[in-house]
């Protein structure tokens, strides 16, 4: 029997009806309904997602949210709304090559590592005020964010914010939103100039996923214990080693591997799959 999560807080007279007909009775759990089902069919339920604008995922077998103790969490388009070096980029009017690189990257048609070291190196000579007015004037937190680091919190879960981005920017967000572990890139810099380098080993997908694992380590949890959510190709190694996988309005070819993905609703969402029975 599988254990149907709809990602809805309140369902119309309609949707009710179609989720019914199409799958069974919903009960409301907490901020959400689930439903039991003998014969899980992925086609029918994917269908009848996009039909109704709802988000549903099936719990993987095996998976217990009440063993969660740290959910790990790409930064750009994941936590936050914007790609930053797009933005940065657009400060030396570059965001349309910088950003064309970027998307081909979370696509995984090229290499993350070689494909960051081409962005940052057009980015060479602007004056580091440019990554405050960023900061300070584009980034945004995706919808329902607070509400699900808060949510986390209360239930004692560690957080941890990984990026293949810059520390300029986790750095803050550690600060602003209380958060307990991260790791980015440094964009190297000169007399308050960037120099169009990162100092260090680049934070790519083989970086995010030893982190997650290092963090297991610290916190002695095992990597059952954990979810990853992330969009882009960079964040699959990471979120193959978590007991949870979770595609947050991400690229196709991380939607396909994900065991589960959000495309309609908020990041508070991700709080229904550690809601208990």
């Amino acid at each position: 029997m599988t254990t149907l999560i709809i990602h809805e807080n309140g369902l119309t007279y309609e949707q009710s009806k179609q989720i019914t007909r199409s799958l069974g009775t919903p009960e409301k759990v907490n901020n959400h309904y689930r439903i039991r089902v003998n014969d899980y069919c992925a086609k029918t339920t994917q269908a009848l997602s996009q039909k109704i604008g709802i988000d549903i995922n099936p719990l993987p077998a095996g998976f217990n949210g009440n063993n969660i103790q740290l959910v790990i969490s790409d930064m750009d388009s994941t936590l936050i709304g914007i790609e930053c070096v797009d933005e940065i980029a657009d400060m030396m009017n570059l965001k349309p090559q910088v950003a064309a690189i970027t998307e081909a990257a979370m696509r995984g048609e090229c290499d993350f590592e070689s494909s960051l070291t081409q962005r940052v190196a057009l980015l060479e000579g602007l004056n580091t005020q440019a990554l405050q007015t960023v900061f300070d004037e584009r980034l945004f937190l995706n919808p329902g964010a607070e509400v699900w680091l808060q949510g986390l919190k209360d239930q004692h879960i560690a957080f941890a914010l990984v990026s293949g981005g810059f520390t300029f920017f986790t750095e803050r967000l550690q600060k602003q939103l209380n958060i307990d572990f991260t790791l980015a890139n440094v964009l190297e810099e000169n007399n308050d100039l960037l120099t169009g380098k990162v100092l260090g080993n680049i934070v790519g997908a083989e970086a995010k996923a030893a982190f997650l694992k290092q963090l297991c380590e610290k916190l002695d949890i095992t990597l059952d214990q954990t979810i990853a959510i992330g969009d882009g190709a960079n964040d699959l190694l990471m979120m193959k080693e978590a007991g949870l996988s979770i595609a947050y309005h991400a690229k196709p070819a991380v939607q396909k591997q994900a065991d589960v993905s959000i495309n309609f609703g908020g990041l508070d969402k991700v709080l229904d799959f550690i809601a208990g029975d």
